[in-house]
């Protein structure tokens, strides 16, 4: 088993008044040439966007780019025709392909909205640009993994990689084990509230543990926990 940990206050920070943003991997002018990427994982941004604000018009390529509300809602718009709202509760899945544009914006002109932003690099590249985004019900994730983006799972949101994503909330003094869906893939979990403990390393809020060369990952809660947990391929 090989791992890296990553503590909450080691992340990069980007303050634009209208945006507080921390970054486990370099993204825009955060770079660390150590925190790249993991295998096929490339950005997961903690994300709090002001009332009535968020992103105009942009264009990506070639990137699964899946956004998780934390609390709030975002206000997305592509060049695909789509037009939603994202709540919390939701996730959603926006594949690049071969280009789009799009805009996300606060959907609240009063509250902050917190979401997390994560990329994955896709499978194959250039394909037709698509997006999903489906409700999950919370008390299925309850001391178990909920799938929420896979490639081979219709009650989930489809990604276009070998990559799977779950939610967990973990009530304290309990453990699970994860189990990995590919062999040679690696695990990154993410702490989104509470405390763990994995591989003899104790992560609280916002810490992070990418774990590799391991088929089996046990998670134990020495606190109530909610946990993001990414499977992807490590090249």
């Amino acid at each position: 088993m090989k791992t890296l940990v990553h503590r909450a206050n080691s992340r990069g920070n980007a303050d634009f008044g209208w945006l507080k943003s921390k970054h486990s991997f370099s993204f825009g002018q955060y770079y660390n040439p150590e925190r790249i990427h993991f295998g096929m994982l490339r950005v997961l941004n903690d994300d709090i966007v002001a009332g009535g604000a968020g992103f105009p018009t942009h264009p990506h390529d070639n990137m699964e780019i899946v956004s998780i509300p934390l609390k709030g809602a975002l206000a997305h718009r592509d060049s695909t025709g789509t037009e939603k709202i994202i709540q919390t509760g939701e996730v959603q899945i926006m594949s690049a392909g071969s280009g789009l544009t799009h805009s996300e914006y606060n959907a609240s002109k009063d509250e902050e909205v917190n979401f997390l932003q994560v990329w994955v690099l896709p499978k194959e590249k250039d394909i037709n640009p698509r997006y999903d985004q489906k409700q999950f019900d919370s008390q299925n994730r309850q001391n178990a993994f909920q799938t929420v983006v896979a490639p081979d799972d219709p009650h989930a949101v489809w990604i276009n990689q070998d990559a799977w994503f779950s939610l967990s909330d973990l009530a304290s003094g309990n453990t699970i084990t994860y189990s990995m869906k590919q062999h040679g893939n690696g695990v990154y979990i993410f702490v989104i509230n509470g405390q763990i403990e994995v591989a003899d390393n104790r992560l609280s809020k916002r810490d992070a543990i990418g774990i590799s060369n391991a088929e089996l990952v046990s998670i134990a809660a020495t606190e109530d926990a909610e946990l993001l947990v990414i499977e992807v391929p490590m090249n």
